[in-house]
């Protein structure tokens, strides 16, 4: 099973650099239905979180590990809920070039529409596809905060 989850590219490299995901403004019950071992590849349609800078590109791909949902404070009064995951070695990959063959986006005029919710179930073969376009290896990534929140945003 692989799932898409969406988040601007800054918050994604915090994700890589923390080893974790968050979804949906922290709520932990999407999260709840991702299993460890399943792939989690992020989706970032801009790159900063709440400015117009648009990406539209996978921009990490991992695999959850066993540990369940957690609680943490970003900030007084907002807790998120995250789950771990060891993302692996990869580059950002536009979503434009596999828009037609993507069961999840194939002949569909309005393919954003799917990412609305924020998370989203697709087919193995969707996830292999992406992974393929991300250069993806099965090897962890190993780095330091600051290497992963350098995340290249195509010239951005």
């Amino acid at each position: 099973m692989a799932w898409i989850i969406v988040a601007s590219a800054d918050h994604v490299a915090g994700g890589v650099a923390g080893g974790f995901v968050q979804a949906c403004h922290g709520k932990d019950a999407p999260l709840r239905r991702i299993r460890p071992g399943e792939t989690i590849i992020a989706y970032s349609s801009s790159a900063i979180y709440g400015r117009a800078v648009p990406l539209k590109a996978f921009t990490a791909i991992g695999t959850l590990l066993e540990r369940p949902p957690y609680r943490v404070e970003m900030m007084e009064g907002f807790h998120p809920a995250r789950r771990d995951v060891e993302w692996h070695v990869s580059q950002p990959a536009p979503i434009r070039p596999l828009l037609d063959r993507l069961e999840l986006t194939r002949g569909k005029r309005n393919w954003g529409y799917a990412f609305r919710f924020g998370i989203l179930r697709i087919a193995e073969e969707d996830a292999a596809i992406i992974a393929a376009a991300m250069n993806a290896g099965a090897a962890p990534l190993r780095s330091t905060p600051e290497e992963a929140l350098q995340l290249p945003l195509f010239g951005i």
